[in-house]
């Protein structure tokens, strides 16, 4: 029998393996990814498999959207903010307008109120499941991804109906909204909430106990409630760890109050807890939709009594002198908004977005500052992300549901 052959290494190649098994490797992830969601670049460090050191580098979808606003009327700084969360821009023109309206004091009426409700909650829908879509296909999951794609775009042929654009919708001003629903336009909305519905349980039996998915996220991406608070993170990303917040329902703006819906909380924090909230969340906003379109009230569509801030009806400009006027003079100058400060959030579907804005009384802002969610989310990845394998990233990634525009801006 033929007797084992021993190896003996002397401890000058001990320790040449041991530096070989200890050397940490520099890997750059983006900014051209499919898995990083835009122009985001993780330069990370990692040990085998494991990171052990995230550093997310921001700044190329960098337009300067905070100082541009300082060089424009209030009203033409609308389309910008379509551009920042561009997957929900009517949440983003609606939170602009509410924050130079709450400078103004100025109250909108009703009917315009309850279509901002409407419109914002069919955008949180839109939001995530697309989000819900790009996560699943990110761990493998493609047929969900067309499922979600399928009943956004729903969503994006009633934009279209009302706005008369399907992404950028541009469809607040200070004071109002561009237009009224069509007729019949209501009635198409529930029929599409239906759909979407039957879309969403489609997408919860091919994931929900789905093996492959449960184990690419149950456990990865745990962001405790420390963390959270700790970085100020809102939305979906701070209800996952047990905190039930919600502007909604904590400060009610256009109208919330009237409206019957839950806050979904989960309490592990990881990704595929904020799989289920967001899940949820679509289901909430569609209760709400559904309650808008049947206490839907009548009336106008922008301020009445604000001649110096509301643009008068077309109408009237083309056969009255004053209107004329008055339209030339917000057209060219701006609205005419009180001097002060001011600062407004409201509950996005990737978070709080909020608006700074200090006003010196005259047609622009002095200065303007923007809060967006998705740079705070951004932020925790350093301490997110060390101690997961690299192919855990796509997943943690998706989960947070960011997007550059809003980060960068």
């Amino acid at each position: 029998m033929a007797t084992p052959i021993e190896l003996e290494f002397s401890d000058s190649a001990s320790r040449e393996n041991e530096l070989v098994r200890s050397e940490k490797l520099d890997l750059s992830m983006g900014p051209s990814h499919p898995s990083t969601h835009g122009v985001l670049r993780l330069q990370l460090e990692v040990d085998g498999e494991i990171v052990t050191k995230c550093t997310p580098v921001i700044g190329y979808l960098h337009r300067g959207d905070d100082k541009l606003a300082e060089n424009m009327t209030y009203n033409q700084f609308v389309p910008f903010t379509d551009r920042m969360d561009y997957l929900a821009p009517i949440c983003n023109n609606v939170a602009y307008a509410l924050a130079v309206e709450k400078l103004a004091d100025l109250q909108v009426p009703e009917r315009c109120a309850a279509l901002r409700v409407l419109t914002c909650e069919l955008s949180r829908v839109s939001s995530h499941l697309l989000g819900l879509g790009v996560y699943a296909m990110d761990v493998g999951a493609m047929t969900v991804f067309l499922t979600t794609y399928t009943e956004r775009e729903r969503i994006y042929s009633l934009f279209e109906e009302l706005t008369g654009a399907r992404l950028t919708n541009s469809y607040t001003r200070i004071g109002g909204v561009t237009r009224d629903a069509p007729e019949g336009w209501l009635k198409k909305v529930e029929i599409a909430c239906d759909k979407i519905l039957k879309g969403v349980d489609e997408m919860e039996a091919l994931l929900t106990r789905n093996k492959i998915f449960v184990d690419r996220t149950k456990g990865v991406g745990v962001i405790t409630k420390e963390l959270a608070l700790r970085y100020g993170l809102t939305g979906v990303n701070l209800r996952c760890t047990g905190v039930e917040s919600d502007i909604r329902k904590d400060r009610p703006y256009s109208g919330y109050e009237q409206y019957d819906f839950d806050v979904p909380v989960t309490t592990v924090g990881d990704c595929y807890d904020r799989y289920l909230l967001k899940t949820e969340e679509i289901r909430q906003s569609i209760r709400i939709i559904r309650q808008v379109c049947k206490t839907l009230p009548a009336g106008p569509i922008v301020a009445q009594d604000a001649k110096d801030i509301v643009l008068p009806p077309k109408s009237r400009v083309l056969n009255n002198i004053e209107e004329l006027i008055q339209n030339f003079m917000i057209t060219t100058h701006g609205p005419k908004i009180p001097a002060g400060e001011v600062y407004f959030e409201a509950e996005n579907p990737k978070g709080a977005l909020g608006f700074f804005i200090h006003s010196k009384g005259e047609g622009h802002p002095y200065r303007l500052h923007v809060r967006g969610p998705s740079f705070i989310s951004l932020s925790t990845l350093p301490e997110l992300i060390p101690g997961s394998f690299v192919s855990d990233i796509p997943a943690i990634l998706g989960s947070l549901d960011f997007v550059q525009g809003e980060c960068d801006r």
